[in-house]
């Protein structure tokens, strides 16, 4: 006997069991439907759909939902769209252009006749040509190879420049500069030494003062070569090493003296 099983699942199996032989058994059946479980519906959906609507924005990322649309008989037709005007193309190069080669119909001009006369218009032209100036070369090489001179860098081109020889523009105008700058200090000096607070020293006592320091530094020079070439004590080298202090100080204060011919001293340097 076969005999057909159905599960809760909607399966079904057929088993063969051994039983009596009948012919009630050869009469199809119907077979039963599958019956299914209820489906699963989860307690907090109708939160979720409302928070789902508290937070949802509408259109923002496929657009609206609906768009006006327009009507059909509106389509954009030929005559609708606007063109720009028609403008004649031409080459770039149309100026250096040859004219076109003769078609094999054209038929030349003739009759055209001219009453110049050229060989004389030739000789007079050459006659009264400027003859060129040959160019310039040098020989590099022992066969005789020679090279342009004007483009070898061997020939000063910066003198034939219209400005050769001129101050530039930047060295003026800091010479400018330099002279409003020193024109405002003599100013501020000459108001100073009106008003009694600087002290102009004169030229013989600038004099003065620089032979008197040239005189010290020969005098301390000479005691500096004086000294024992071997500074085995402390006291050799303190007084080497103070001698020279005193040395590079007279040379800068004579350095300073020479350099500027107007010296100003305040009331209490004077003193």
């Amino acid at each position: 006997k076969i005999q057909n099983c159905s599960y809760g699942n909607g399966t079904t199996t057929t088993m063969a069991t051994e039983v009596e032989e009948s012919i009630y058994n050869l009469i199809p059946r119907p077979v039963p439907p599958a019956v299914k479980p209820p489906r699963h519906t989860s307690k907090f959906i109708s939160s979720v759909r409302q928070e789902v609507k508290q937070t949802k924005s509408p259109a923002k990322t496929m657009g609206p939902a609906k768009i006006s649309t327009g009507v059909a008989q509106d389509y954009l037709k030929k005559t609708d769209r606007q063109l720009p005007e028609k403008k004649k193309f031409t080459y770039t190069d149309d100026v250096r252009r040859r004219p076109p080669v003769p078609k094999a119909g054209d038929k030349p001009l003739m009759g055209a006749q001219s009453n110049k006369d050229f060989v004389t218009t030739n000789a007079t032209t050459v006659i009264m040509q400027v003859p060129k100036r040959p160019v310039a070369h040098y020989v590099d090489t022992c066969k005789g190879g020679k090279q342009q001179l004007e483009q070898s860098g061997l020939t000063p081109h910066y003198v034939k420049k219209n400005d050769y020889g001129r101050v530039p523009k930047y060295i003026q105008q800091r010479q400018e500069e330099v002279a409003i700058a020193q024109e405002e200090y003599d100013q501020y000096i000459e108001e100073t030494m009106r008003q009694g607070a600087v002290l102009r020293i004169s030229e013989e006592e600038r004099d003065e003062m620089l032979i008197g320091l040239k005189k010290n530094w020969e005098q301390l020079h000479h005691q500096y070569q004086g000294l024992s070439v071997v500074t085995d004590t402390v006291p050799k080298k303190a007084r080497k090493e103070r001698m020279e202090a005193e040395m590079k100080q007279l040379e800068q204060d004579i350095a300073m003296i020479e350099k500027h011919k107007l010296i100003y001293l305040t009331q209490q340097e004077a003193r």
